[in-house]
């Protein structure tokens, strides 16, 4: 032990980075820790990691015959397509039968999409004047919190800004790429390029040219006087879980760097790209631009894992404490080929026709998306502060706006909810509701637990009951 207290805003400086810490021994009150306090209940509050949230969306739905689990309550069975969080099966909620009414409305995916967050139906355009109806319900948690961390929100994704008009349903792409809303006419930009989204975490401004891309110096490396200083203060174990911290990220900067050089090199070797290099004079860079990348059907896993990987960096150091991930744009056509020969397009399998050799693609694209959301579950665990691991003292939503692809379908939407909410959730049940019963209840009650409370939101009735 030791006698130096900090704050839970200790940062680690260095030549343009701000690196923020874990929940460390010497940040918690020294009367929780003595356990000699005469209000018990007011240090254990202040002693206690702050809750987050997170929503990562899915996008082209689900097959609902091999999502829905068998049985009710604590005796259901994951289903097929749920089967790769059975490590997890004591920290979710599998949520049946919940619906955004908003989204009955036209065909296609943009409502779906943007009814997901916000409850509310988008308005038709072909141009850039969006409007999604409300503020999505992760910025109304950001605007009442997000001045208690560095960053109110963060959104990340995969997949560059789609434009142009789909002529199909008559709405402008642009819908597609965004879930938040900080307002009903101001979507979110998301970041989907890795490195660029560690910078964002531990680089400030500045000290650093543009992107990022031109210091190639760890951060670590920048911070070593810093760290070292600290850690003279601390005791052994704040010492090995700064250690761990360091780990962490040094792995993530290796992983960022090696992805990137290796997609630079599959870019150049696509004589497409090299046509697009030649015309621009050579100013691309292929990790940093993936918009000027043709869809070969390449492995994005790795990209998706460390975005996921930031996300729960930041989440264990309260970087923020509101996040949002999309797998993909509405109307994905993503190549997912790289899972089994002829797996091809994900939008062009979830219209499967009810033919069973597309349902199957579809089937096995959806378990990559569920393993993948299993993975980000199992960082968040791995994190401890105090009893509890970072995933007790969050709430993690993954699903989409539509259930069946082929049928664009809003009603039992596929929704899974993992994580205890610091102990405002009872996990481990699959809850079946009333047919069509608001998501927007759900909503309330995400946003009640993370402190930015709402007497009504879109068309709730309340908040969503059976979640503690």
């Amino acid at each position: 032990m030791t006698s130096t207290r900090l704050s839970r805003r200790t940062l680690l400086q260095g030549m343009g980075v701000t690196m923020a810490l874990p929940l460390l021994e010497a940040m918690r009150p020294l009367q929780a820790l003595a356990g000699t306090t005469t209000s018990a209940s007011r240090i254990a509050a202040a002693a206690r990691a702050p809750v987050r949230f997170a929503a990562l969306y899915m996008a082209n739905g689900a097959l609902m015959s091999d999502w829905t689990p068998r049985g009710e309550g604590r005796g259901f069975e994951l289903s097929p397509t749920l089967s790769p969080l059975s490590g997890f099966k004591e920290d979710l909620l599998v949520l049946s039968h919940l619906w955004n009414r908003a989204a009955d409305t036209g065909d296609g995916h943009y409502v779906k999409t943007g009814a997901w967050l916000t409850g509310t139906t988008i308005t038709r355009t072909t141009g850039s004047n969006l409007c999604a109806g409300n503020i999505s319900m992760d910025q109304a948690i950001a605007q009442r919190i997000g001045n208690l961390t560095p960053l109110p929100s963060l959104e990340l994704g995969i997949e560059p800004v789609s434009t142009g008009v789909d002529v199909n349903v008559g709405f402008t792409r642009l819908y597609g790429a965004h879930i938040a809303y900080s307002t009903p006419t101001t979507p979110l930009a998301k970041e989907i390029n890795p490195k660029l989204a560690f910078d964002r975490l531990f680089r400030s401004r500045a000290g650093t040219k543009s992107g990022g891309f031109g210091d190639d110096q760890s951060v670590l490396d920048l911070v070593a006087d810093d760290a070292r200083r600290l850690q003279r203060q601390l005791g052994h174990a704040d010492r090995q879980k700064l250690n761990e911290y360091f780990d962490s990220v040094r792995a993530v900067e290796r992983r960022i760097e090696f992805d990137r050089q290796r997609k630079s090199s599959e870019n150049l070797a696509d004589p497409l790209v090299r046509a697009e290099i030649a015309r621009l004079g050579g100013a691309v860079d292929l990790y940093q631009d993936p918009a000027r990348v043709s869809e070969r059907g390449d492995n994005h896993t790795e990209q998706v894992r460390l975005m996921l990987d930031l996300m729960a960096l930041a989440f264990w150091t309260d970087s923020t404490r509101v996040a949002t991930f999309m797998f993909g744009n509405s109307v994905s056509g993503r190549n997912f080929s790289f899972l089994e020969a002829g797996l091809g397009s994900h939008h062009e399998n979830s219209h499967h026709e009810h033919k069973d050799d597309k349902k199957a693609r579809y089937r096995r694209i959806n378990e990559w998306h569920v393993a993948q959301y299993t993975y980000f579950l199992d960082k968040l665990r791995s994190y401890q502060e105090g009893d509890r691991s970072v995933l007790d003292n969050s709430m993690v939503l993954f699903g989409a706006g539509m259930s069946d692809g082929n049928a664009h379908s809003p009603h039992n939407l596929p929704l899974v909810l993992a994580g205890r909410g610091g102990g405002t959730l009872n996990p481990g049940r699959h809850l079946i509701f009333e047919k069509d019963h608001p998501m927007a209840n759900l909503h309330v009650a995400l946003m009640n637990r993370m402190g930015a409370p709402q007497e009504h939101w879109a068309d709730s009735t309340g908040e969503l009951a059976g979640l503690s």
